[in-house]
């Protein structure tokens, strides 16, 4: 009988969120991964293990494409898209807003997608077509129509913070607030959900967005680039949000574009 990919995802991130709260209370080994804020921990990888384990124990013909140990070819046309730590500098420090992501792909459409956030204890799943759940309760995205009445969120690397300051700094000028908690898998699911009216960010990588880009869409909400492009996993940037709110906050995102030299 064949597996529900949804199943083998929730026990991933399980077992991978095990991992991390195990080595939450250890002395962290943190490097940076190649330029200054870009950290690994060992919890990065122990998650990374115990996922992928899980996965290939399951879906042993998949494709794999992880954060730490990259892309490893399978045998058919499923890929799992895994991010065994999205907010590895909050984790570092205590901070719980923290993640770890795990969808899966056939024939190159998201089908399945967990984001589960072992410190809040929240586990948010989609399904292609049926739906997206919070500890097995429905979710939907808000009703806000108005970037004006809107609590948006971004992200950006502290060391590329340029690439998004203006930006930045035009929609606070109209919103009712912007955040930045730095796992774009959570805001993403906090958009899912209704807490954030609308996610922007620039530079991302699949695992960043794979799970969430499900959640969103099936919660109701929109996915595009930030230019208003069709979002795609490898577009380097994304727009979500509730849909009501979708064009105006790309119009304002928009008018920024303009504004950079």
């Amino acid at each position: 009988m064949r597996i529900n990919p949804l199943t083998t995802a929730l026990a991933a991130a399980r077992e991978g969120a095990a991992a991390l709260l195990e080595h939450a209370h250890l002395p962290l080994e943190i490097r940076e991964k190649g330029r200054r804020a870009d950290l690994v921990t060992a919890a990065d990888r122990a998650s990374e293990r115990v996922v992928i384990a899980r996965l290939r124990a399951d879906f042993p013909h998949a494709a794999i494409l992880a954060e730490e140990s990259g892309s490893a070819p399978g045998t058919s046309d499923e890929r799992w898209i895994v991010d065994p730590l999205d907010g590895t500098t909050n984790y570092a420090h205590g901070y719980p807003v923290y993640s770890i992501s795990i969808a899966y792909e056939r024939g190159g459409e998201l089908l399945a997608g967990i984001v589960y956030a072992p410190a809040l204890g929240e586990c948010f799943a989609a399904e292609h077509g049926g739906g997206a759940r919070l500890n097995d309760r429905p979710i939907a995205v808000s009703r806000i129509d108005r970037v004006g009445d809107a609590l948006l969120c971004t992200g950006f690397h502290p060391a590329d913070f340029e690439r998004n300051a203006d930006f930045f700094a035009r929609v606070s000028a109209r919103a009712q607030g912007v955040r930045r908690d730095g796992s774009a898998a959570l805001d993403l699911a906090f958009t899912a959900c209704g807490r954030f009216d609308g996610f922007w960010e620039f530079d991302l990588s699949p695992w960043d967005v794979a799970a969430g880009t499900l959640l969103v869409r099936e919660a109701g909400g929109s996915v595009s680039r930030v230019d208003g492009g069709p979002s795609a996993l490898d577009a380097r940037s994304i727009l979500a949000s509730n849909g009501r709110i979708h064009a105006e906050l790309q119009g304002v995102l928009a008018d920024g574009d303009k504004q950079r030299p």
